[in-house]
């Protein structure tokens, strides 16, 4: 009899903060929605404290930690700063992710190579407290390889490069199959791996198929379609195509 695998869904609430703070107000509650999306069948919540405060603010990160019955996932810069405030709210896992104050979002994978030595100490310091550590990084094996070095529990694959190109035929095949081999590698290297960024409702079925990908963490599309659907209908349609 063949049963369904579920992959894991973080939903990231991001984009609802960044609504919130656009009237300088606390509509709409950050918490209210993120409750919302639990229920819903989100797996974890996932946000990102910048440097710069854009959308989600200190207080949100201890707020969700003392509601959410699920776990939260804390995107991170290397940045000391951020880092005291991960220790003090001690989430389920990090993220460490590149920033940069002029960027919309996030652009692409942080750079293991050249950051390697802070993030040994990140990761340390972090996994200490009994945060689980994964870096944000683009699908190549070199980069895989520094992760492992590290330290870290696993990987999060920037899957831009896929997402742009979902139109091209030609060009699509080729991300999926560069995704497919860094996931094994990364697999194979003791690693756990997830996968985000530009993923939505029409694009991540084939990305699903991937045997060694178990968790997604997906915001703009779901808070995107939740102006139509609502957000416990948003989550529940995304969560439904999560599956192998």
């Amino acid at each position: 009899m063949n049963t369904r695998e579920f992959i894991r869904l973080g939903v990231n609430v991001d984009h609802i903060a960044t609504v919130r703070n656009a009237r300088g107000e606390n509509d709409p509650s950050l918490v209210e929605l993120a409750l919302v999306a639990q229920h819903s069948g989100a797996d974890l919540i996932t946000i990102h404290l910048r440097e710069d405060r854009r959308h989600i603010r200190d207080a949100d990160v201890f707020d969700l930690k003392r509601h959410l019955k699920i776990p939260l996932n804390f995107e991170m810069a290397l940045s000391e700063e951020i880092l005291a405030v991960a220790l003090k709210a001690a989430p389920a896992t990090a993220c460490i992710v590149p920033e940069r104050r002029e960027e919309v979002t996030t652009e692409g994978g942080l750079d293991a190579a050249r950051h390697l030595g802070a993030i040994k100490r990140f990761t340390q310091t972090l996994q200490d407290a009994q945060t689980d550590v994964y870096l944000f990084v683009e699908p190549d094996l070199k980069t895989v390889e520094y992760a492992a070095q590290a330290g870290v529990k696993g990987v999060e694959f920037h899957t831009g490069a896929y997402a742009r190109a979902f139109t091209v035929p030609e060009r699509r095949k080729a991300e999926l199959v560069r995704l497919e081999t860094a996931c094994k590698a990364a697999a194979a290297l003791g690693l756990k791996v997830h996968a985000g960024h530009g993923l939505n409702y029409f694009n991540v079925s084939a990305v699903c198929a991937i045997a060694e990908l178990h968790e997604f963490n997906i915001g703009h599309a779901i808070i995107a379609r939740s102006l139509a659907v609502g957000l416990e209908q948003a989550v529940f349609d995304m969560k439904a195509l999560l599956t192998r």
